[in-house]
């Protein structure tokens, strides 16, 4: 082997460790502090997280599954950026999936600001069902609130990380899709969902069974911005992975090469 085909393996070896290395790190679950949505799919949700109906009773998360699968999503009432987006792409999809809402699925929408109360709760759900053309039980999507230690409770089960800043909060977009015995099946990442995933992830759900979200894929090149309040291009870990495909074209371009003219050189030698 001559001393660029060592220089290219060396490269090669050196770039699969940092990737690898920056993969550990991706997956490990950050601090509390830290704001993202990591996957925790086969974990369970607490059954017992109490929280508050739109009259303000206290029931278990139990009872609002009802022992059918259930989509999550974690929401403020009075968010001024992308809860609203996120609501009206779950209304929107909750109208055309060919599933009936409050029989083969719930849906619950949990307000992760203590300081909000049931009566915008109620407010909320009046608002989005009006947005629904088909009929819907009035139990098919809740609108709930909980108390600061249930909130870190359902958050945190969800991987779901989000921090205040004034009145406001930084946090991502998702809907989760939870097994009726509490186990989160699969995420849907943003703010905008297809029937058919919507409808996938659901029967996923009814059996039980976790399925690998595309965010996984999406997630690799993208990271959630704060700043910006939205997921944006995350250029480090295109470009690294762009490297390491090119590299591996060269190196495998490079032991081509060799090979053939080793072959060469024998076939000459042996005429």
């Amino acid at each position: 082997m001559n001393k660029v085909n060592i220089l290219c393996l060396l490269l090669l070896v050196s770039l699969l460790n940092v990737l690898v290395v920056k993969a550990d790190e991706s997956n490990t679950e950050p601090p509390k502090q830290e704001v993202g949505i990591y996957e925790k799919t086969g974990q369970t949700v607490p059954l017992d997280i109490v929280l508050f109906d739109e009259k303000g009773e206290p029931k278990p998360l139990k009872d609002f599954i009802n022992g059918k699968p259930t989509i999550i999503s974690l929401i403020y009432f009075r968010c001024p950026g992308i809860c609203s987006p996120l609501s009206n792409g779950l209304a929107d999809v909750i109208d055309k999936v060919d599933l009936e809402p409050g029989k083969d699925f719930n849906v619950i929408s949990v307000s992760f600001n203590p300081q909000e109360n049931y009566v915008m709760g109620n407010e909320k759900k009046e608002n989005y069902y009006k947005t629904i053309n088909r009929g819907i039980p009035d139990n098919a999507w809740r609108f709930l609130t909980a108390d600061s230690t249930n909130v870190a409770k359902i958050s945190d089960a969800l991987g779901f990380y989000f921090k205040k800043e004034g009145n406001d909060y930084v946090h991502g977009a998702a809907i989760m899709a939870v097994a009726p015995d509490g186990k989160i099946t699969r995420y849907l990442f943003g703010t905008d969902y297809n029937p058919f995933d919507f409808k996938l992830a659901i029967l996923e759900a009814s059996q039980g069974k976790t399925g690998t979200s595309i965010a996984k894929i999406v997630q690799f090149c993208f990271s959630y911005s704060p700043d910006a309040k939205k997921y944006v291009l995350n250029v480090t870990r295109v470009a690294g992975g762009g490297i390491l495909v090119l590299l591996i074209i060269f190196s495998s371009i490079l032991f081509l090469k060799k090979k053939k003219t080793n072959l060469i050189i024998e076939e000459k030698t042996n005429g």
